[in-house]
Order: C-alpha cells, then sequence, then structure tokens
C-alpha cells in the first residue's frame, strides 16, 4: 500500500530531531557517572545514527492518545533508544554476531575494545530503567504508573523479551528452524521492544485499554514484519547499502527467505502490516503516521 497524502519523510525528519536531543540528554547524564573509556563508548554506541524507529513509534503513540508533544515525551521515548543501542553494542561483540559495521562504522568494540564495549552497554540497561522512570513523572503519570511504564520497558528487554530472543538466534545457527520457531524467536528479539514503544506511548498518555490494546496488536504486527523486511535485505542488499555486512548466511541462520522464499516472505511482510493497519482501523484508532510508518517498514531500503 502506498500513502501519498502523508509526507512520511518530513514526519521522520521532525521527531528525528526531537529523538536526537533526548540522546544527547541522556548519552550526557549516563556517562557522566562512567570511567572515560566506557564514557566515550556510551556515546559511540547510543549517537550513532540509525532509523530511530522505536522512539519515533512512542512519540506517535503518545500524541495519538493525546499527549502534548514535549521534552519529556521524548526523554521517554529516547529510554527505548537506550536499549536499543546497548542491544546492539553487545550483539557486535565477537561472542555474538563478531560485525565490524554498523550504520556504515566500525562497531563499538571495534573502537573501544570488546571489555569497554560489554559494560558501556551494561550500563545503559539501569540507565534506560531510570530514564523512563523519571520521564514519565515528568509527563503527569504517578510514582506507580511511571513504575509500570519502567517494568513494561525492562520486560520487553530481558529474558521474556529482546534478551532472550538473542539466546534463541544464538542456539539457533547451523540448525533450520521450523516456521513457528523462527516467529518465536523474533516476537522476542525484535517486536517484543517495538510492541513497548507503543504500549509506553499510550501508557504515559493514559490512553483507554481497547486504544492501548490495539496498538500493542499493531506494535507485534510491525515488529514482525520489520524482521522478515530485515531478512529480505539481508538477502538482496550489499554492505554499502544497509550500512553493516549481510551475515545471516555467513552465520548460517535460518531466515524468513530461507525457509519461505523471497517473494513469499514479502506477502508475509505486506500481510502483518495489513494486519497492524486492521487492528488500528478496528479499534477506531485512525492515526495516518501509523499507517504510513508501517509501509515504511517494509517499504526502507536498509
Amino acid at each position: 500500500m502506498t500513502f501519498v497524502t502523508f509526507d512520511l519523510a518530513a514526519y521522520l525528519e521532525s521527531r528525528r530531531l526531537g529523538v536526537e536531543r533526548a540522546l544527547e540528554r541522556a548519552a550526557r547524564w549516563t556517562a557522566a557517572e562512567l570511567p572515560d573509556a566506557e564514557a566515550e563508548a556510551v556515546r559511540h554506541g547510543v549517537m550513532s545514527g540509525g532509523k530511530r524507529l522505536r522512539p519515533v513509534l512512542c512519540v506517535t503513540a503518545y500524541t495519538a492518545c493525546g499527549g502534548a508533544e514535549s521534552e519529556a515525551a521524548y526523554d521517554l521515548a529516547a529510554s527505548l533508544e537506550l536499549i536499543h543501542a546497548y542491544s546492539l553494542m553487545h550483539d557486535d561483540l565477537p561472542c555474538m554476531d563478531d560485525a565490524e559495521l554498523r550504520r556504515g562504522r566500525p562497531t563499538t568494540h571495534r573502537v573501544h575494545g570488546g571489555g569497554v564495549t560489554m559494560r558501556a552497554g551494561a550500563a545503559l540497561i539501569p540507565a534506560a530503567a531510570l530514564q523512563a522512570f523519571r520521564a514519565s513523572r515528568a509527563l503527569g503519570r504517578t510514582a506507580r504508573e511511571a513504575a509500570g511504564i519502567a517494568h513494561v520497558l525492562m520486560e520487553a528487554s530481558g529474558g521474556s523479551g529482546m534478551v532472550g530472543g538473542q539466546w534463541l538466534d544464538l542456539e539457533g545457527e547451523g540448525r533450520a528452524l521450523r516456521a513457528l520457531e523462527l516467529d518465536r524467536l523474533h516476537r522476542l528479539k525484535t517486536g517484543a521492544l517495538l510492541t513497548a514503544s507503543l504500549q509506553m506511548g499510550a501508557m504515559a498518555a493514559a490512553a483507554p485499554e481497547p486504544t492501548t490494546a490495539a496498538l500493542i496488536e499493531y506494535g507485534r504486527a510491525v515488529g514482525l514484519a520489520f524482521q522478515v523486511a530485515d531478512d529480505i535485505l539481508d538477502a538482496t542488499s550489499d554492505a554499502a547499502s544497509l550500512g553493516k555486512n549481510p551475515s545471516d548466511a555467513e552465520l548460517d541462520k535460518s531466515t524468513y527467505v530461507t525457509l519461505h522464499g523471497l517473494e513469499e516472505a514479502r506477502v508475509r511482510a505486506q500481510a502483518l502490516v495489513d494486519r497492524a493497519v486492521g487492528a488500528l482501523e478496528g479499534a477506531g484508532t485512525d492515526v495516518p503516521a501509523l499507517a504510513a510508518l508501517a509501509d515504511f517498514v517494509v517499504s526502507r531500503s536498509h
């Protein structure tokens, strides 16, 4: 599907600027508590660019549920990117994917060393939880509500979310995964944090339960679509286009392309986007930005 009436590029650029400013604030106070080497690694991992999709989704959900765009809203969104940054810093380490490039730049451990990168990444986890709590309080949530929002972030980040998915990913190297196994892996590794972006935005705006549920369903579908699209890009693009070296084939990982073939993977990605938009429409949540973002997930080139 194509959205001709919504200027997604302008929308992403305007939200990206708010996200980058929030990340500068977050990286500054996180780094202030660390030794110089780890502080530099934090800045390298956090301020290295990227799509910033998770924080943009968080702010979009927050404003869609009646919240006003503000510095505190972006600070909440930045907590998700702190977790995402830590996950990439650790995912690129030699003991995991041993990646040399990330977003067209040398990975953090290539610049700062493995030990420093491991410690800097670990420091971002409690920093993200504290960031989410403080920002939620600044948005008017009670201490209990703010703790609930931070809990969503940590649950999506841990063994029942992203970390659990990373573990399944490592366990799956060199083994042909079945379709349900591959879905479970990526619902955790990619989908959990992306879904939390929508849920946290809704919770911060004190959205009604049906609206929150629709945003969660949207997030689950978009999260899986994002990974299917990633697998397609990994199979069809080069390092110059992706900003990293395609690694799935080298690591002998099961992907949606190896399991279903390229064309069927594209069909599945689009079906997931349609499911995401349908969840919003079913709840009467008409948000052009979210519909366009879902389409962007499968049409992007990197």
